[in-house]
C-alpha cells in the first residue's frame, strides 16, 4: 500500500458548515476510515490546515481533531510548496480575493457556493484558473443527497415519461435571536455583508435543475424580507436588509416548469427541509433529503372534488417508496472523494468554478427580476 497525502487548507472551517461537513464528516471521516483507497493500492490521505482569522478558535479546533497544523496567516500557507489544494467556505464577501491568491500561488480550488458576490468575479475567478491550469470545483452537495440520488435514477430511467413540472418547497423558521438564539449567522440578513436567500439558494437549484432535469432559460422571482428586525450573536438588535424568502418560476428546457419556494420564515409542514414534487406524463414523485415516494400512472387513484364529505384514507398511503438499493455516504463527504480522485488522479469533473458562475448568474437575475418586477431570459455563459 502506498500513502499519497494530500495538504489542504481549509479557509472558514470554524464555520458552521466549514467545521461540521467538509472537516468532521468529511475529510476527518476519510481518515477515519484509514484514507480513499484507489484501485492501484494507493491510499489518498487528506491532511488539513486549518487557517482562519482567531488563532485562539483554530488552535481550539486543531487540538480537538488532533491536528497539528493551523494558521492565520494565508500568504505564508499558500508559499508552501507541499500544499496542493485550497478550500475556501469563508463568507462570500471574503471568498474572491482569498481564492485569486491561491490560484496565483498554483493550488488547486475547492470553494463552497456562491462563488463569487457578483456574475462578474464569478467569470473572472473561472477564467483565472482555467488559465492557470489548476483543478476547480465547486461544493454542489444536494446532488449527493440519498433523496436527490433516487430521483435522478428514475429521470435517467424514464420513468416520468414526458417531464412537466417541479415544485420545490425549501426552508424553516430561523429564530429571530431575541427569545431564541437564532440558528444561521447574522451575516445572512444582512444585504451589505453578502446575506440573502437568494444569493444563498439559487445557485443550488441551478445545479438541481441544471443536472437533474435541464438548463434554466428564465426566471421569475419576488423576493422578500418578511422579518425586518432581528437580534445578532451578542444579542444586538439590527436591521435585516437581506431577503428571507424567494419565491420563483424557473423556465426549462423542453417547456418543464419549476417552481421553488425558499424561506427562512416558514414553519415545517412537510416530511423533510427540502422536498421537490415531480410530475411527469407517466408517473410522479417526491424526493427529499433521503427519502422518495413515486406513483406511477398505472397506480394512480382517481380524485374526485366533494367539499361536503370527509376524505377516505390518506392521500399519502397511495404512494410507493423508492428502496435505497445501496448505501449512501455523506453527501459532502461523497463529492471530496471525487474531487481528490480528480486532483490526484485526473479522473472526470464537471462541477468546476465556470458550473458555479450559473449559479451566481441565477441569483443575481432573480433579485433584478423581483426589482422589476418581470420575466428574465437567462443567457449561456461562455466556457
Amino acid at each position: 500500500m502506498t500513502r499519497r497525502t494530500v495538504r489542504i487548507a481549509m479557509n472558514g472551517v470554524t464555520g458552521r458548515m466549514g467545521h461540521r461537513q467538509h472537516l468532521v464528516r468529511s475529510l476527518l471521516a476519510l481518515r477515519e476510515q484509514g484514507g480513499l483507497a484507489l484501485a492501484d493500492g494507493t491510499v489518498i490521505w487528506p491532511e488539513p490546515v486549518l487557517v482562519g482569522r482567531s488563532p485562539d478558535r483554530l488552535r481550539a479546533l486543531a487540538e480537538r481533531h488532533g491536528l497539528e497544523s493551523w494558521s492565520c496567516d494565508l500568504d505564508a500557507v499558500l508559499a508552501d510548496d507541499t500544499l496542493d489544494i485550497y478550500f475556501d467556505a469563508q463568507a462570500t464577501t471574503a471568498r474572491a480575493a482569498a481564492v485569486r491568491k491561491a490560484i496565483a500561488a498554483g493550488k488547486h480550488l475547492y470553494v463552497e457556493k456562491p462563488t463569487a458576490g457578483d456574475l462578474a468575479t464569478a467569470l473572472e475567478l473561472a477564467r483565472l484558473a482555467e488559465e492557470a491550469g489548476v483543478k476547480n470545483g465547486v461544493v454542489q452537495d444536494k446532488l449527493f443527497l440519498p433523496g436527490l440520488r433516487k430521483l435522478r435514477r428514475l429521470v435517467e430511467g424514464g420513468f416520468f415519461g414526458r417531464l412537466l413540472s417541479v415544485r420545490g418547497e425549501f426552508g424553516y423558521w430561523v429564530f429571530e435571536g431575541d427569545w431564541q438564539p437564532a440558528q444561521r449567522p447574522s451575516w445572512n440578513y444582512r444585504a451589505e455583508d453578502g446575506g440573502g436567500i437568494a444569493a444563498d439558494m439559487f445557485p443550488h437549484w441551478e445545479y438541481v435543475l441544471h443536472e437533474l432535469f435541464g438548463p434554466v432559460r428564465t426566471v421569475q422571482a419576488q423576493l422578500s424580507t418578511h422579518i425586518p428586525r432581528r437580534w445578532d450573536e451578542a444579542g444586538a438588535p439590527y436591521e435585516a436588509t437581506a431577503d428571507d424568502a424567494a419565491y420563483a418560476v424557473f423556465g426549462l428546457d423542453g417547456g418543464i416548469i419549476a417552481q421553488i419556494n425558499s424561506s427562512w420564515a416558514v414553519r415545517v409542514h412537510r416530511d423533510e427541509l427540502v422536498e421537490f414534487q415531480v410530475d411527469g406524463t407517466e408517473g410522479s414523485a417526491v424526493a427529499g433529503l433521503r427519502h422518495c415516494r413515486i406513483q406511477h400512472r398505472s397506480a394512480t387513484p382517481r380524485p374526485v372534488w366533494n367539499p361536503d364529505l370527509p376524505v377516505a384514507g390518506s392521500f399519502r398511503d397511495q404512494w410507493q417508496q423508492v428502496p435505497d438499493n445501496t448505501d449512501f455516504d455523506n453527501g459532502f463527504k461523497a463529492q471530496w472523494e471525487l474531487f481528490l480522485r480528480h486532483v490526484v488522479c485526473d479522473e472526470p469533473w464537471r462541477w468546476d468554478l465556470a458550473a458555479g458562475a450559473r449559479g451566481v448568474q441565477l441569483a443575481e437575475l432573480g433579485v433584478r427580476s423581483s426589482a422589476q418586477g418581470r420575466r428574465l431570459a437567462v443567457p449561456e455563459l461562455p466556457r
